[in-house]
């Protein structure tokens, strides 16, 4: 069965991206052979996508979780209804607000491998609903001051077990286990 995880890289002050949902920071950050492998490993696992979409426009104009690398199914939660969007190989299904539908049909999608939470909004409400097993966080060594953080406005408490840590000079990578 999939396992559904969270997959973010945040800041050290816990920021997803910049006030203006900008993440070019992302690219100043250097990395080392170790912390590409961490990435590349999870990646490799990842079966199917859940992320969030405003219109179906954003994946012509680039906005493709992964960067439409994965080649796999992708569920994007709107408020509208939108027809299935394929993409150098990669079919984009809306999901109109029910985000346990889609997460659920992205396990079925995904098999074995995992289903990868993208967002905050989407992240937040999956651990409100109790659909996370897991949550892998990639920790840059930068301060934003303010953005758009990951897990403000939660709104409970989340217990959970440290699986895995490493660190190397570019990032610290965390990966933890959602108690339940």
């Amino acid at each position: 069965m999939a396992t559904v995880f969270i997959h973010a890289t945040v800041t050290l002050d816990g920021y997803m991206a910049d006030v203006g949902g900008g993440v070019d920071w992302m690219s100043d950050v250097p990395t080392v052979a170790e912390d590409e492998a961490v990435v590349t490993t999870v990646m490799d696992r990842i079966g199917a996508v859940v992320g969030g979409a405003n219109k179906s426009q954003t994946i012509d104009d680039g906005e493709e979780p992964y960067g439409g690398t994965l080649g796999v199914p992708v569920y994007l939660m709107t408020r509208s209804e939108n027809e299935p969007i394929v993409k150098n190989g990669t079919t984009y299904t809306f999901v109109v607000d029910d985000i346990a539908l889609a997460v659920a049909a992205a396990k079925k999608a995904a098999g074995d491998k995992w289903v990868s939470l993208l967002g905050g909004s989407i992240s937040r409400q999956c651990l409100r609903l109790g659909l996370v097993d897991e949550i892998h966080l990639h920790v840059v060594p930068l301060l934003l001051g303010d953005g758009i953080p990951l897990f403000a406005g939660l709104g409970q408490r989340v217990d959970l077990e440290r699986v895995e840590t490493s660190g190397f000079s570019g990032e610290a990578h965390l990966r933890y286990r959602v108690l339940r």
